[in-house]
């Protein structure tokens, strides 16, 4: 796109570095000859006659490039874009090279000195140079932005939505990331009949965490090859550790540039809820594939939905039964780091096809852990917690609470690990009336 809208004004001369191989970067003069020769096919197509002009089999370092690049930069706008530069970030022979580029942009002034009117490397991170200045713009869209949208689209079609719920509804899954408010949006008016409901726009959230897509692919690619950063992500999504944001950490630096978190409140947490919903999918699919899990046997999606609705409190009263005959097989400091792991082992194969949850992330810390489940048109509320004495319990019930009353939800469920050993503790399974509002009360 970039290159279509400079064609009039512009040379625009455009590489990738993937697949190039090594034997481009062994050398400076290979760099320099390979360099050469991928522009001038480049341009083959385009400029015959230019692209025959920047063969030079002469061109053996960066020194005579540089000369070389004078002559054919002189009265004429050429802008150089390469593609995945990151594949060759870390490269001496390339670094030489943006050395190069660096100073003639430095002396452009001299009328000597001729050089690319612009370079522009595309990547994905472990840049090495410096940036003139730091970009700042915040690229997602805010609800009203979404709104704006969403009336645009509704002056076309008349659906009588409900513009600044949708808005808020879409917002709160996606925190504004255009490729996700995109998409769903999409699916709402191609594959769901153009249900712009709350319940549309949950659905299609569904369906595009189930879709692999080019986002989630990256998101598990970058998880897979960074083990530093799938721990960090691990710990705050499963295990609950409520770290401080601190920008020049590294890996949550990393983390970050890749758009997975962001700091709400001074403390991490991930960026939108389409994320973790792909991640927890992830890292509970990574650990169901383990030969040391223990997989659920027995239940059954048809045991818990009933006339296509789920039944929480079902749910909940067999988990336990589960967990207690898990309990003694597994070790007290598993179980505490990974219990709630557990659950979520159990409740992914009940729900999948027809129902989708996700943890919220901003909420979760060693002691609770908030997870947001949709099934069909009907929305749970669940806390996770560790056992930390019955005042903390009640303390639970008003956290709950307050949580559901923020969804406007009459029962929620809460689920609280005791890790003390059997004769200390009284499971239990029952509901807890406050007002208009109920908890099913769980403790194994």
């Amino acid at each position: 796109m970039i290159r279509q809208t400079l064609a009039d004004e512009y040379t625009c001369i455009s590489l990738s570095f993937e697949g190039v191989g090594d034997t481009m970067f062994e050398s400076s003069a290979s760099f320099c000859q390979r360099f050469l020769l991928h522009v001038s096919k480049f341009l083959d197509s385009r400029d015959k006659e230019f692209a025959n002009q920047w063969l030079d089999e002469g061109v053996t370092d960066f020194d005579l490039l540089s000369f070389h690049l004078d002559k054919l930069c002189k009265d004429r706008k050429i802008v150089l874009l390469i593609d995945e530069v990151d594949q060759a970030s870390n490269n001496r022979v390339f670094l030489h090279f943006i050395g190069m580029l660096r100073n003639k942009y430095l002396v452009r002034e001299d009328e000597e000195s001729n050089t690319f009117h612009s370079v522009i490397l595309a990547g994905v991170h472990d840049m090495p140079w410096n940036i003139a200045v730091d970009f700042e713009v915040d690229m997602s869209f805010n609800p009203a932005e979404i709104a704006t949208m969403l009336s645009q689209y509704e002056a076309d079609h008349s659906t009588g939505m409900d513009i600044p719920a949708i808005s808020s509804e879409i917002h709160s899954y996606t925190d504004g990331y255009p490729f996700l408010v995109s998409r769903i949006c999409q699916c709402v008016d191609e594959k769901l009949g153009r249900d712009w409901t709350a319940e549309g726009v949950r659905s299609a959230v569904k369906i595009l965490a189930a879709k692999k897509t080019t986002l989630s692919d990256d998101i598990v690619k970058n998880l897979e090859s960074n083990r530093d950063l799938h721990d960090l992500m691990y710990s705050i999504l499963i295990k609950g550790d409520a770290k401080k944001f601190v920008a020049n950490d590294p890996v949550m630096d990393l983390g970050a540039m890749f758009g997975f978190i962001k700091s709400a409140g001074g403390k991490m947490a991930v960026s939108n809820r389409v994320f973790e919903l792909v991640m927890a999918d992830y890292f509970v699919s990574k650990e169901s594939r383990s030969s040391s899990n223990k997989h659920v046997k027995g239940v059954l999606q048809d045991d818990i939905v009933n006339g296509g609705r789920f039944d929480m409190e079902l749910c909940l009263r067999k988990f336990a039964e589960h967990y207690a005959r898990i309990f003694s097989e597994r070790d007290y400091e598993f179980l505490e780091n990974h219990g709630r792991l557990l659950f979520l082992l159990y409740l992914t194969p009940l729900i999948n096809g027809q129902g989708f949850y996700h943890i919220e992330s901003q909420f979760t810390d060693l002691r609770r852990m908030d997870v947001v489940v949709d099934f069909g048109r009907d929305q749970f509320i669940l806390e996770l917690k560790l056992w930390r004495g019955e005042s903390k319990h009640k303390e639970a019930y008003e956290q709950l609470l307050g949580y559901m009353g923020s969804k406007n939800a009459s029962a929620g469920y809460l689920l609280t690990f005791d890790f003390r050993k059997p004769a200390s503790k009284t499971p239990r399974a029952e509901w807890v009336g406050f007002g208009e509002r109920q908890i099913f009360d769980v403790v194994v």
